[in-house]
């Protein structure tokens, strides 16, 4: 079937791709030329602007965003809407918070266009190995465009969760999970690292070992298989992380829901604590120790 894709970077870039390949035909936009170039080669239809991309489209339009979340995504709206006919599709596939999506759908909907999300997982790795969606939206409108989620998911890796913000709103759990996930591993690494007694320790060795039967074993522990033997103990990295919302809006949800999640908040704050070139905190608690029991502290 047809449709459009607005924004061609990392991911809608590769999700053009996979689309095309499995028989789709896309019409591409993105504000830089050259990347529409590039898709355009590949077999892509390129636009110029957003009204000639929908100028290209057949009825009822059906039209994928990925840009990042916030106000890119409501100037995207806001730019289409005075080209959009009743029963065209918007599908939003970034990272959106999921109470803007209900916003924008209920929005939408006094205008007759249908507004799916679809939470969107698998990275740059999704083009080759399929992607993982979790999608929201109007049951009709789902159904129309099930060929497409189904030709960019890997098999078993598409489902229809719930009405419109249903979608963001699994996908930012599974973020939240995701950065529990990460620091899990990133503490188990640096304990071996750190090691005093087992100085040396090959950590690309252990995380290949750990992909063997090991109830750790994981695609995450994959990647970290291909960093170790990259950089064996990251020394070309910087230790600063950062984080997209999903996290926080997790840890929101989990506060408002009186929900305890405990993992999940602490692995947001280490996150923001990555940022820290030094951290006042600690320098604060350093103090008061000395202060209180004369323990010894380090100058800067």
């Amino acid at each position: 079937m047809q449709l459009a894709m607005i924004g061609l970077g990392r991911m809608g870039g590769n999700m053009v791709e996979r689309l095309m390949q499995h028989g789709h035909s896309v019409v591409a936009f993105d504000r830089d030329p050259a990347t529409v170039s590039k898709y355009q080669k590949l077999g892509a239809a390129p636009a110029k602007d957003l009204a000639d991309m929908v100028r290209q489209l057949e009825t009822p339009r059906v039209i994928w965003i990925m840009v990042p979340a916030g106000a890119p995504v409501d100037s995207t709206i806001d730019t289409l809407l005075p080209s959009l006919q009743k029963g065209d599709i918007l599908i939003d596939g970034g990272n959106s918070k999921f109470s803007d999506t209900m916003a924008r759908a209920q929005h939408l909907e006094t205008m007759g266009v249908h507004f799916i999300d679809s939470g969107t997982s698998g990275g740059i790795w999704g083009l080759a190995n399929g992607y993982c969606l979790m999608v929201g939206g109007e049951r009709e409108a789902v159904a129309h465009c099930e060929p497409i989620f189904t030709a960019l998911a890997q098999e078993g890796g598409y489902a229809h969760v719930g009405p419109a913000g249903a979608g963001h709103y699994v996908k930012m759990v599974h973020n939240g999970i995701e950065y529990a996930l990460l620091q899990g591993y990133a503490e188990g690494y640096e304990i071996l690292a750190a090691s005093k007694k087992f100085p040396g320790l090959d950590l690309h060795q252990i995380a290949e070992l750990w992909q063997h039967g090991s109830v750790v074993r994981s695609w995450l522990n994959e990647l970290a298989v291909d960093a170790f033997a990259k950089d064996p103990r990251l020394s070309a990295l910087k230790g600063y992380v950062a984080d997209s919302g999903e996290g926080r809006w997790t840890v929101q949800e989990a506060i408002d829901e009186d929900v305890p999640a405990p993992v999940i908040t602490l692995s947001l704050l280490m996150r923001l604590r990555s940022r820290q070139e030094d951290s006042f905190g600690a320098k604060v608690i350093a103090a008061l120790r000395n202060e209180f029991g004369g323990h010894a502290v380090k100058g800067s």
